[in-house]
């Protein structure tokens, strides 16, 4: 890609980044109407996933967790707009506390960091995943050398986008409160190549897992995941059981708009003694226990099941 014309195209979205929150909440709820009555996205995928998992539900509910859904899309664009403009003035964001940490989970992870040859964090489409680079400015137990070891060996996994353009300017938005010097930022088709490079290394993974497994990539069957037959992505699993990994699940609870909670919770402390599929089964375990708590909180417009 030209780096002029991207340099126009982001110094123009910066400027708009720069806005405040409420601002962007309100371009994000029209954002979100225009989504639901006027292009109908993905109305049909959102309604199928949210009817599947909730067998239970009437209509009416229904309807309602689907405007919700919309809602929370809308929510997710300003939430992740406004954070890529806090590159300019990182006090914003940490003045805001967009987000808080549980710090019993935050504390277990970095004992197991400590212990184990590596961590394992698993994470979803539960809240808002698009702020995780913001979990470094909320690390309060943490002291400054601590703080420094644990972003250092931090690998964050991510998928390309199509669109090079929103490719490279989502990888940066993603980054914009770890400064320049962050070389953790992973996609995912060079995660196996990484994790062996640094088998000697400990490394904190954190690996988005509750999407449809990737083209020919390699899955299991989990028997139920939100009262349906599911198959998941192996690599984070298997890589943990390789490596003998300690593993975590980890996902953003929404206290209420512009507030999260990101919590952790140990599926196990030595992943070579469980099975992979196992491992997944725990995960989704938890994580559907999340969902239930607030389903207007998790994305149900990516094709999960097919």
């Amino acid at each position: 890609m030209n780096n002029f014309w991207y340099n126009i195209g982001k110094s123009l979205l910066r400027l708009f980044q720069r806005l405040p929150l409420g601002f962007h909440y309100a371009m994000g709820a029209a954002f979100a109407w225009v989504a639901e009555y006027v292009l109908k996205y993905r109305r049909d995928v959102i309604v199928t996933n949210i009817a599947r998992s909730f067998p239970d539900r009437k209509y009416d509910d229904i309807a309602r967790l689907k405007s919700l859904s919309y809602k929370h899309i809308g929510e997710i664009f300003a939430e992740t707009m406004w954070f890529g403009g806090c590159s300019a003035k990182p006090e914003r964001l940490r003045n805001h506390r967009i987000m808080t940490v549980d710090e019993e989970g935050a504390r277990s992870i970095v004992k197991a960091f400590e212990e184990r040859p590596s961590v394992m964090v698993l994470t979803s489409h539960l809240g808002n995943w698009e702020l995780t680079g913001a979990v470094f400015d909320y690390l309060d137990m943490l002291d400054k050398e601590q703080l420094a070891a644990f972003k250092n060996s931090t690998v964050v996994v991510y998928k390309r986008l199509a669109n090079k353009f929103w490719d490279r300017f989502m990888s940066e938005n993603r980054q914009a409160n770890l400064g320049n010097d962050f070389n953790g930022y992973v996609e995912s088709d060079d995660v196996v190549r990484t994790a062996f490079r640094n088998k000697d290394n400990r490394r904190i993974y954190v690996l988005p897992t509750d999407q449809y497994p990737y083209g020919g990539a390699a899955s299991y069957d989990v028997e139920s995941f939100m009262n349906q037959p599911t198959k998941t992505m192996a690599g984070g699993a298997a890589l943990a059981h390789k490596f003998g990994m300690a593993v975590f699940e980890t996902c953003f609870i929404r206290e209420r708009r512009g507030s999260y909670r990101i919590v952790f919770e140990k599926i196990c402390d030595d992943a070579s003694l469980i099975a992979p599929k196992e491992i997944m089964s725990k995960y989704y375990s938890i994580l559907e226990k999340h969902i239930n708590n607030d389903p207007g909180n998790y994305l149900w417009s990516h094709k999960r099941w097919k």
